[in-house]
């Protein structure tokens, strides 16, 4: 494998067209009155896995989930040549279009069953009509199951899962087996050349790539678009013995492309909303979105200040709202503006009963660019905080890159988020999600940087499945930066054995204990670097701390 170094996922924006050139409308329909579609027929709309899901959690399908009537799209596409179809929404009743005459906006809102429209964009499209819209995806197989891991060699992976004891819930025998997972993202070159992805494919744990973004025209990409979402992957998918192995390795995938960043505009949320709904019909457990609007320069009528980060205000935060009742986790990254002028958390991660996810390094500070919370209504914001600096994943053509941004921080969490589910298949999303909440470090004491903090996935499992034998360990560790000697202080004096891996996932040190209370271990042959110790307790139990030299 090809290795790169400290890869910065932020660049530069180039716009489209001016702003007071709307080319772009998002229609509210009044109602879904004469709709084809029928609540007593779900799977002409959703898939038997998200049927299976509603029957099992007891969500009722009611006419929110009925699709918007085709009817109403045929007539309003009727009304001018060029007018194409963008977006759609069943839960907000709305239709997207590009519509290059603005002269035809009041014949729109002359049809009866329309309620408004808002303008969202001013982007160009190409004379080619886009793809058809992909919106009831009720064909979706089921991912083929297999599993005989005893242990995984994570390699550079081994620092961010240990973060979060995530690998001792690998090592209970959930690396994601039977899990769907939908990213929303800005594309995924290299699937059929990039080895991690090979594993999906080969074993038919790739269910599927959905495009919502039309054929734009007079643009620039900056390449951002075909390869964030190969890199956002990669942290949870990935399969590389002794280089990187990801947080939910066995999960199945399917990605869902809402995003093109060669411009910012307001039509972005309504894609994003179409793909949550998509990720719904698919029966997704979770989603991981590294994505998020704080802004629109291409289409500044659109800009939004604090006051507008309320959960209510963005189509994009209520969808992702709504998903989350659906019987979906939802992972959301928080932004990487919290060293810029506007320091807040960017939508949807302001939305109810989701996890936004802030970014920290692997020594638990936070990084300077995490976006801070709260809500502009009080909420805690982010909700949790995961590795987002330095975080090992894999660029197009098997590069491996140490990245940064909450981007990455986000699918840290996902991927365990899917395991932790799966080992506790009788909560629901939204019980999960508090779990979590509640495993985290300063959930009694959250502040605007972290949230409710750190999980502990790990404890999320062992407190919530009946383990009478689990017993937080009562350590503590010191010093921290360490030059020489480390200290480890254990009152309950059931400490066995100390190991120490080095940042690769490599043992490196092994201390016999013997039920010492204070242990003393010589480091001082360690190179510097971060180290991830596990202490193995009596009856086989285990737990980890981490330390820098």
């Amino acid at each position: 494998m090809k290795r790169i170094s400290f890869l910065i996922l932020w660049f530069c924006i180039i716009g489209l067209a001016s702003a007071q050139d709307a080319t772009c409308y998002r229609i509210y329909l009044s109602d879904k009155n004469n709709n084809p579609y029928s609540i007593d027929n779900p799977s002409d709309y959703l898939s038997q896995r998200a049927i299976d899901k509603r029957v099992r959690f007891n969500i009722p399908i009611t006419e929110q989930d009925l699709p918007i009537n085709p009817q109403y799209k045929q007539q309003i596409l009727a009304l001018h040549p060029q007018m194409q179809p963008l977006a759609v929404s069943k839960w907000m009743n709305t239709f997207t279009v590009y519509c290059p005459d603005s002269t035809v906006v009041p014949q729109i809102l002359n049809l009866p069953f329309v309620d408004s429209i808002m303008a969202v964009g001013a982007y160009i499209l190409d004379d080619v009509p886009s793809a058809q819209i992909p919106e009831n995806q009720a064909s979706i197989v089921q991912n083929s199951l297999s599993s005989d891991k005893e242990s995984l060699d994570y390699g550079y992976g081994f620092p961010q899962i240990a973060f979060h004891n995530g690998h001792l819930l690998h090592e209970a025998g959930f690396h994601g087996e039977g899990m769907l997972i939908a990213v929303i993202d800005g594309g995924w070159y290299g699937v059929e050349t990039c080895t991690f992805y090979q594993d999906l494919v080969n074993n038919g744990r790739f269910l599927g790539y959905y495009s919502l973004i039309p054929n734009f025209v007079d643009s620039l990409d900056n390449g951002w678009t075909e390869t964030h979402g190969t890199l956002v992957t990669s942290v949870m998918a990935s399969n590389i013995p002794g280089e990187l192995v990801g947080t939910a390795p066995y999960a199945s995938y399917a990605f869902i492309h809402s995003e093109w960043a060669a411009s910012e505009q307001l039509v972005e949320e309504d894609f994003w909303a179409n793909a949550a709904e998509i990720a719904d019909s698919l029966g997704a457990d979770v989603i991981n979105s590294s994505l998020g609007y704080r802004g629109f320069p291409d289409f500044p009528q659109s800009n939004i200040t604090y006051a507008d980060l309320d959960g209510q205000n963005s189509i994009a935060s209520r969808c992702a709202t709504i998903l989350g009742t659906k019987g979906v986790i939802v992972c959301i990254a928080a932004g990487n503006d919290g060293n810029n002028d506007w320091y807040y958390i960017s939508r949807p991660g302001d939305a109810f009963d989701i996890l936004c996810v802030g970014a920290s390094s692997v020594d638990s500070v936070i990084t300077d660019f995490s976006s801070h919370g709260y809500s502009a209504d009080g909420r805690v914001k982010p909700d949790i905080t995961s590795v987002g600096a330095e975080t090992a994943s894999y660029y197009p053509y098997d590069y491996l890159a140490f990245t940064y941004g909450t981007s990455l921080a986000t699918p840290v969490a996902a991927g365990l988020c899917a395991c932790l589910w799966q080992a506790m298949p009788d909560y629901t999303s939204t019980e999960i999600m508090q779990i979590i909440r509640e495993s985290s470090h300063l959930y009694n004491n959250p502040n605007p940087e972290y949230g409710y903090g750190i999980p502990d996935f790990y404890k999320a499992y062992t407190t919530h499945v009946g383990i009478n034998d689990y017993k937080p360990l009562q350590l503590s560790v010191y010093p921290n930066p360490v030059t020489d000697k480390l200290y480890l202080t254990n009152p309950d004096g059931d400490l066995q054995t100390i190991s120490i891996f080095n940042a690769a996932g490599q043992l490196v040190l092994q201390h016999a204990v013997n039920g010492n209370p204070l242990i003393e271990i010589n480091v001082t042959s360690l190179p510097k670097g971060f180290y991830v110790g596990t202490a193995t307790m009596e009856g086989n139990r285990t737990a980890t701390f981490k330390f820098v030299k």
